[in-house]
Order: C-alpha cells, then sequence, then structure tokens
C-alpha cells in the first residue's frame, strides 16, 4: 500500500498591471513538511502577459520566477531566505505581496506521488 502524504500548494500568477488584479497563472509550488519536499515548477506564458500589458518587461518577470524557483530549491546562490528549511521557504515564497508575482492562498491535499502531483497540478492551473 502506498503511503500517503499531506501536502499544501499554490499556484503562481504573474500580474501585469498590479492595479488592475488581472493575472495569468505561471507556475505552482508544491510542499510536503513530513517530506521535507517543496518543488516550484514555472512556464512563462509571453502572449498571455503581454495582452495584458504590451510593454511588459518579460525579462524581469523571468528572472523573478528564476528567483522564486532558486529559493524554493533551497540553491546557495538564492541568499539568506533559501537556507531556510522548506516550510519557511514555502510560506515566504506564498506570503502575500502586492508585486508582480503573486501566489494563491496555499491549498491541501493528499498524494502517494509528490512528483507526480506537481505535474498534474502544473498541467491543469498553467496548461
Amino acid at each position: 500500500m502506498q503511503q500517503k502524504h499531506l501536502f499544501e500548494y499554490a499556484v503562481i500568477r504573474i500580474v501585469p498591471v498590479v492595479e488592475r488584479e488581472e493575472f495569468v497563472n505561471a507556475g505552482v509550488i508544491v510542499f510536503c513538511k513530513k517530506e521535507k519536499f517543496i518543488r516550484m515548477k514555472f512556464h512563462l506564458r509571453e502572449d498571455r502577459i503581454l495582452a495584458l500589458k504590451p510593454d511588459a518587461d518579460l525579462d524581469e518577470i523571468r528572472r523573478n520566477l528564476e528567483a522564486f524557483s532558486t529559493i524554493a530549491a533551497g540553491e546557495k546562490d538564492g541568499g539568506p531566505i533559501a537556507s531556510l528549511d522548506e516550510a519557511e521557504r514555502f510560506r515566504w515564497l506564498t506570503a502575500v505581496r502586492s508585486a508582480s508575482i503573486q501566489t494563491s492562498k496555499p491549498h491541501p491535499g493528499v498524494t502517494g506521488d509528490l512528483d507526480k502531483t506537481i505535474q498534474t497540478l502544473f498541467a491543469e492551473m498553467v496548461g
């Protein structure tokens, strides 16, 4: 029998014009405390972002998403936040902010396969 894991996930959103609150889903973050698992997967949907803001700085958005990914992975070049434990990194990444990259509130779930779950959530939420 496969062990089930309680996990949390959040959807990463690009909000090109914060005041309008329109967004494009760009990725997901999955976290499981028991397994010390945190993974982020993203894809920049340039056409959708440019439809909301034709002069959006796609390079800056990409750099910010890559920084999120570096922090989630706990890589050394992610700065002091990347050195925090998985739970603290997940909470920092999903904190409410009024920037061009935001996340949904965290949602809970149960799974037997965390790697498959992030793939499924990414396909459903980002496409």
